[in-house]
C-alpha cells in the first residue's frame, strides 16, 4: 500500500512513496474501506462521538454501529501516517494523502481537526469505469472521441456527472488508440489502467502542488490528449488553448447549463479587451461542447440518467461563435441531428420515449418547456435555417 503527503505550506516532496513494511492500517479503518467498495460509496466521514456516515448515490448513510470516541479515531489516523505525515498533521491540522490497495481501489483522504477533534473525509477512487451504454449515453458522445486534435469541454453543474462521462470517453480511447493521455485532476475520480494507451495521472496536492505547476510542465511531457480536470481561471483555459492549437486532444470540465452558457463563461474568465482572440482561437479549436443534468429514473434497477445536450463544431458553429452570436447556437444545434447534436428537448423527449424518466421531472428541467410540449404532441418546429448577418 502506498502513502504521500502533499505541504500545502511550501510543496516538497512526499516523505515516502511507499508506507514502511511493518505500517497497516487498523482492522477497523480496513474494514471501512471494504465496505466502501461492498456498498459502491463514493465517499467515507469519519467524526468524533458520531457514527461513520457512507456517501451512496449522492446521499449521506449512517452506519449502525456505535461513534467512535476520539481515541479510536486518532489509532487509525497514526495508523496510516507516516512519521512525517504525522507530524505535518500535528503541527498544521490536516494532511492529506493518498492510500492505494494493489490492484484494489485507491483512496484520497483529508485527515483534520475541527473543534478540537480528529476527523477523516475519504475519497473512494475506482477502477471501475463504466462505459457509454451503462451510462445511457448518446451515441453521438463515441464520435466525439475520435477527434485527434482540438478541445472538448463538457459543462454541467456539481455532481451533473462530467467526470465521470469524460472517464468514459478517456477510457474508450483507452481501449481503440495508442497515444498518451496526460490528466490533470483535483482529485483524480478513476483509475485507469493501461490498455493501448499510456496514460499518466497527476493529481494535485499528491503529485504535483498546483494546477500551474502541472500546465506548466505538461507539454514537456509529450502527451497526445490531456484531461484539464476544471477550467477554473484564465490560466487554466489558455494552457488548454495552447495544447489544443498544437496539435493535442483536450478534455476539460466548466460550470455551465448549455453550450451558448459555456461560452459566455469562458469569456467571463477574460478581460473584454481579450475576447475577441478568445472567440477566434475557439472557433477554430473547439470541437464539442457536451452539457448535462443527472435525472431521477424511473425504470427498476437504474436510478439516475443523463440528460445531453451536444453541440459538434460545423461552418456554421463557427461563424457564430467566431462572430459573438453564441446566443444562436440553440437553433443550430437542434437543427443538426445529422451531424451528432441535440438539444435537452431532443434529450428529454428520448428518455420519455424510452421510459425511463417521468415527464413530470422532465418539464421541470427543460430550458424549453414549450418545445418539449411540442415534441410530445408530434409538432415539429420547422427550422428555417440561419441567415447570415452581414
Amino acid at each position: 500500500m502506498t502513502a504521500t503527503a502533499s505541504n500545502p505550506g511550501g510543496f516538497v516532496d512526499p516523505p515516502a512513496a511507499s508506507a514502511p513494511a511493518d505500517m497497516e492500517i487498523i482492522p477497523k479503518l480496513a474494514s471501512y474501506f471494504s465496505a466502501m467498495e461492498k456498498i459502491n460509496a463514493s465517499d467515507l466521514h469519519i467524526k468524533t462521538n458520531v457514527p461513520v456516515n457512507f456517501r451512496v448515490q449522492s446521499k449521506l448513510r449512517a452506519a449502525k454501529e456505535p461513534a467512535l470516541s476520539h481515541q479510536e479515531i486518532d489509532e487509525m489516523i497514526v495508523s496510516i501516517l507516516t512519521e512525517e505525515q504525522n507530524t505535518y498533521y500535528r503541527k498544521y491540522g490536516q494532511v492529506d494523502l493518498a492510500y492505494e490497495i494493489p490492484g484494489g481501489d485507491r483512496f484520497r483522504i483529508n485527515i483534520f481537526r475541527q473543534r478540537g477533534e480528529p476527523s477523516m473525509a475519504v475519497r473512494r477512487v475506482t477502477r471501475e469505469i463504466p462505459n457509454f451504454k451503462d451510462l445511457h449515453l448518446p451515441e453521438s458522445i463515441e464520435k466525439i472521441t475520435q477527434e485527434h486534435q482540438g478541445l472538448v469541454l463538457l459543462s454541467g453543474p456539481t455532481g451533473s456527472g462530467k467526470s465521470t462521462t469524460i472517464a468514459s470517453m478517456l477510457d474508450y480511447i483507452n481501449a481503440n488508440r495508442r497515444c498518451h493521455i496526460v490528466t490533470i485532476e483535483d482529485p483524480i475520480e478513476y483509475l485507469y489502467e493501461d490498455k493501448k494507451a499510456l496514460i499518466s495521472q497527476r493529481e494535485i496536492g499528491i503529485d504535483v502542488q498546483s494546477f500551474e505547476q502541472a500546465l506548466r510542465a505538461l507539454l514537456r511531457e509529450d502527451p497526445d490528449i490531456v484531461l484539464i480536470g476544471e477550467m477554473r481561471d484564465y490560466e487554466t483555459f489558455e494552457a488548454a488553448m495552447q495544447a489544443s492549437e498544437t496539435g493535442h486532444l483536450v478534455f476539460g470540465t466548466i460550470h455551465a447549463s448549455t453550450a451558448p452558457q459555456t461560452i459566455q463563461r469562458i469569456l467571463e474568465l477574460f478581460p473584454a479587451s481579450a475576447r475577441p482572440l478568445i472567440l477566434q482561437g475557439l472557433a477554430y479549436n473547439l470541437k464539442a461542447i457536451v452539457c448535462q443534468k443527472l435525472l431521477p429514473s424511473v425504470k427498476q434497477g437504474i436510478s439516475r440518467v443523463p440528460t445531453v445536450e451536444i453541440m459538434r463544431m460545423n461552418p456554421t458553429v463557427r461563424q457564430l461563435i467566431e462572430a459573438g452570436r453564441d446566443s444562436e447556437l440553440g437553433d443550430v444545434i437542434g437543427s443538426n441531428p445529422d451531424e451528432g447534436m441535440q438539444t435537452f428537448s431532443q434529450s428529454l423527449y428520448d428518455l420519455i420515449e424510452n421510459d425511463m424518466i417521468d415527464p413530470k421531472v422532465a418539464y421541470e428541467v427543460a430550458p424549453n418547456p414549450e418545445e418539449l410540449k411540442m415534441r410530445m404532441k408530434g409538432i415539429k418546429q420547422s427550422q428555417a435555417g440561419l441567415v447570415s448577418r452581414g
